[in-house]
């Protein structure tokens, strides 16, 4: 079913539920579902509904004009977007295959609904599969004594293909500043820790060295600071002192596909709603 999703956040205060809502009574809006949470310590408000389009009277380009209003009046950040317009969601990976793999198998499944005009590797060994998916595959190789180039070119494609979310599915290099910075709330990592323990290289040797009972895996958007951007979805496989260093690789791998599917669906279907540092998931 086609519909309308609607994700507002804005300054907390009494009615804006019952405006909202009132909005969409008044055009005959079906919702199909609705999310609100109220954070006392921030004092803002955050909403997410799912309106059947087939129950309004007009378009989103209609939806948008008769809503600003109460936009204003409530100074909200907000979006509405159509379920019928897939995101075009541009993957990167380098040599490990997994998060890659499972991504293109979700989607090859219609278990994740965007479009995937290409995949962008700084390696070629990846590519077969890409091109079985029938799948553009670029291969933009990283000069360690100078990046630039290869981000320039990144940057180039990312553009040319329209690209709504760019994910790094265990893509082993850190994106420029700048380029993070233009692509604020739209990079999606995936980093093989329980974030913030163990950020940077290595994450599992450095759990060993610790002797930890749990290793986990966290999907969170990019900054320019390293593994600290807004977390999206976290989850976390038990382990004992008799694994090896590569038993938590392997069991690792297994989590961070799993966490990233779910934080890469979320955001294709408008579930997080990001505050400062802070993520708001309506799962």
């Amino acid at each position: 079913m086609r519909t309308f999703r609607l994700v507002i956040a804005c300054p907390d205060r009494v009615g804006i539920v019952a405006k909202v809502s009132g909005f969409l009574a008044t055009y005959n809006g079906w919702i199909n579902e609705a999310s609100h949470y109220s954070d006392n310590q921030s004092g803002w408000f955050f909403m997410r509904y799912e309106i059947r389009a087939d129950s309004l009277p007009f378009e989103l380009d209609g939806f948008t004009q008769a809503f600003s209003p109460i936009a204003r009046e409530f100074s909200m950040d907000w979006r509405v977007t159509d379920s019928a317009q897939p995101k075009r969601v541009v993957l990167m990976a380098s040599r490990e295959s997994h998060c890659l793999t499972d991504l293109l198998h979700r989607w090859h499944s219609d278990e994740l609904d965007c479009e995937i005009p290409c995949v962008i590797s700084n390696h070629q060994d990846l590519r077969s599969m890409v091109e079985w998916h029938g799948i553009p595959f670029f291969h933009v190789p990283v000069d360690p004594q100078d990046k630039s180039a290869a981000f320039a070119e990144v940057s180039r494609l990312v553009e040319a293909h329209a690209a709504d979310a760019v994910v790094l599915a265990r893509y082993m290099q850190i994106l420029p500043p700048e380029l993070c910075q233009r692509l604020a709330g739209r990079v999606i990592n995936i980093h093989h820790s329980f974030l913030p323990s163990f950020v940077g290289a290595k994450p599992y040797h450095q759990a060993s060295l610790r002797g930890v009972k749990l290793i986990g895996a966290t999907c969170h958007y990019v900054t320019d600071e390293l593994d600290a951007g807004p977390i999206i979805e976290q989850d976390v496989v038990r382990i004992s002192h008799s694994n090896s260093i590569e038993d938590l690789v392997r069991l690792g791998r297994d989590v961070e596909k799993m966490v990233l599917a779910r934080g890469l669906r979320y955001h294709l279907q408008d579930r997080v709603l990001v505050h400062d540092n802070k993520t708001v998931v309506f799962a």
